[in-house]
């Protein structure tokens, strides 16, 4: 039975939610070409990029601290008009990084934006179980990831078309009109959901937030350790160990107890996990690779990590339509399988790796990825009680952006201690004295052979890793137990 009063057939009610997803994922990547952009403006040099790319981390910082609590709320206040509540605050921030006199004031605004925006693809998901019944969520699901992904695809494209034209601000300005718009349609195609009676644990709420937010913090120093990491990482452990003392306590706990009554939750999420750490390995190693051992431009490098994200709309929509005919555990191991061989061909790359063959190799990987996106949202929401689906598209949805925070940092920390590892020793090419230059120049270019090879054997590993990543990955989704007309506990 259908829980949103709807006044259009409820794929037609389906399409502002995607705008929607479609717009805050947009925003998640739009940065980057527009990052010079805003360096200059905010009169911020090279040497002071690190601090610049916190512009982007700050918006994934953000995204994911605040989903496992307001996946809670949407359960309590109604999806419809968390949604709403959302997109408001994704405008209102929007509009606050235009205005930005400073860094700092723009690097907070950012974050802002992000909680707005992260919140919204755990309500949208839940939305999904409102609008379509029990075996017939799979499509609309997959049209939710496809939009997600979509937008993570077209933001620098998106950045570069307006800065082309205007200035960099303007990026965040049309977020109003198409923000606004998203939420006039929506109004109008969908009435409100049914609210569900339960308390919301703000307490555990914030512990949980407080303990991704250092978590996140520790792990981005991972590369370069000191005794701040320690403590952001030992204090990310202790907000842990008081949440879970509060999931025990609490009457009624941000994630109701219910939801771990069966294995199918649980695996779900740690499938995500490893999701997060292998995509995140591709999308970071696949352009780093092209600017630097095959020395091709930021642009060239940005081109062919689209040619995994263009796929993976398409694996989501395919796994939507699979996962309403076939247990959802089958297009997730496929779409796993299909990932771990993907990078199982990139760990073969040279730096002379061209087309078709590098094509084939990268859609082979994001159509796994995308295959991946709907059985997990389903396994996720369908095996715990109607009340709960908010919470548990909240806890999936930050699995996977905690996987990918922690395969970054493991990514910076072990990827420069094993490159320096394989050029130590290797001497420098100064000239030496009474030797030629042809004798020199031979001598520089061996050293950037070398060199060159370190790169590969280390880009090498990475997509190594992630195969490994993607294949360990098969243990839980296995796990998340599939019955068509199942009923929640």
């Amino acid at each position: 039975m259908l829980i949103s009063r709807t006044r259009v057939p409820p794929y037609l009610a389906l399409v502002p939610i995607c705008i929607g997803i479609f717009i805050a994922a947009d925003d998640q990547t739009v940065v980057v070409t527009i990052l010079p952009q805003i360096m200059r403006d905010m009169r911020l040099t090279v040497t002071e990029l690190d601090r610049a790319s916190w512009s982007i981390t700050g918006y994934l910082l953000g995204y994911v601290v605040a989903m496992p609590l307001i996946g809670r709320l949407s359960d309590t206040w109604g999806y419809r008009r968390l949604f709403i509540a959302s997109m408001a605050m994704f405008m209102l921030g929007s509009a606050l990084v235009a205005v930005a006199p400073t860094f700092s004031w723009l690097l907070a605004a950012r974050v802002f934006q992000a909680v707005g925006a992260g919140a919204l693809v755990p309500v949208s998901i839940a939305m999904v179980g409102d609008l379509f019944p029990p075996g017939g969520r799979g499509v609309a699901l997959g049209l939710i990831g496809a939009s997600a992904e979509a937008g993570g695809v077209i933001g620098p494209l998106w950045g570069g078309v307006i800065t082309r034209f205007l200035d960099w601000r303007w990026v965040f300005w049309i977020n109003l009109p198409l923000g606004a718009a998203t939420l006039i349609i929506l109004v109008l195609l969908l009435g409100p959901g049914r609210r569900h009676i339960a308390r919301v644990d703000y307490l555990g709420g914030g512990l949980i937030a407080v303990s991704l937010v250092l978590l996140t913090l520790g792990l981005v120093r991972l590369g370069e350790p000191d005794w701040l990491m320690a403590v952001y990482l030992a204090g990310s452990g202790v907000s842990v160990a008081a949440f879970a003392a509060r999931q025990v306590s609490a009457a009624d706990p941000l994630f109701p107890r219910s939801m771990f009554r069966t294995l199918t939750f649980p695996a779900a999420n740690l499938t995500h996990l490893a999701v997060g750490a292998a995509l995140i390995t591709g999308m970071v190693t696949i352009p780093l690779m092209a600017n630097t051992v095959a020395g091709l431009s930021p642009l060239e490098g940005g081109l062919r990590l689209m040619r995994l994200t263009a796929a993976m709309p398409v694996g989501a929509i395919l796994g939507g339509l699979a996962c309403q005919r076939m247990d959802y555990r089958i297009p997730a191991v496929v779409g796993l399988l299909l990932a771990a061989a993907g990078f199982a061909f990139m760990s073969r790359w040279g730096a002379d790796i061209s087309d078709p063959i590098m094509t084939v190799h990268l859609a082979t990987a994001g159509l796994g990825f995308g295959l991946l996106i709907a059985p997990i949202a389903l396994a996720a929401t369908e095996s715990v009680r109607e009340e709960d689906r908010g919470s548990a598209a909240g806890l999936v949805t930050a699995a996977r952006m905690v996987g990918m925070t922690i395969g970054l940092a493991a990514l910076t920390a072990w990827g420069t201690g094993h490159f320096q590892g394989l050029v130590a020793g290797v001497p420098l090419p100064f000239a030496m004295v009474g030797e030629t230059d042809a004798e020199t120049q031979q001598r520089v270019l061996e050293f950037e052979q070398t060199v060159t090879q370190a790169g590969l054997a280390v880009f090498r590993r990475f997509f190594l890793i992630a195969m490994a990543v993607s294949l360990v990955g098969i243990i839980p989704a296995a796990a998340m137990a599939w019955h068509r007309r199942r009923r929640p506990p």
